[in-house]
């Protein structure tokens, strides 16, 4: 499991101070970048060497209104690994465990020239199933 902090800003907001349904999907994709950089992989190299990590899926649940200034976590855990994608599971947290939103995300692994599927390379893998359920 990776744990991110998130702070919600005033852009993340709709009039009202609440988070705009479509920031919680930001969120999770900076949590998941963000996991990406603290094992030490560069989007930018994979980028290079024409792999991409492609969001294919999305299901969220909307649990909670979060608002503007608090202080969040977003929890992700890759919860199935295939050869060429995988799901993550991904809440958002506060500090008392109460859940504002969560989502099954499945990300594919693409040659980004042909944006056809390509296997996961190896080292990414293990580093991300490490500790998964």
């Amino acid at each position: 499991m990776f744990i991110w902090p998130i702070s919600v800003y005033y852009e993340d907001t709709d009039a009202g101070g609440v988070v705009y349904h479509s920031n919680y999907l930001n969120f999770f994709e900076r949590a998941r970048s963000e996991w990406l950089r603290a094992l030490g992989i560069s989007q930018t190299e994979l980028l290079a060497g024409d792999i991409a990590f492609v969001v294919k899926r999305a299901e969220i649940e909307f649990r909670k209104a979060a608002r503007f200034e608090q202080n969040l976590f977003v929890h992700s855990t890759v919860i199935e690994m295939k050869k060429a994608s995988m799901v993550f599971e991904q809440r958002l947290l506060d500090e008392a465990d109460t859940c504002y939103c969560e989502g099954h995300i499945v990300v594919a692994c693409v040659a980004l020239s042909k944006m056809r599927p390509h296997a996961i390379p190896p080292h990414i893998a293990q580093e991300l199933t490490q500790g998964a359920r």
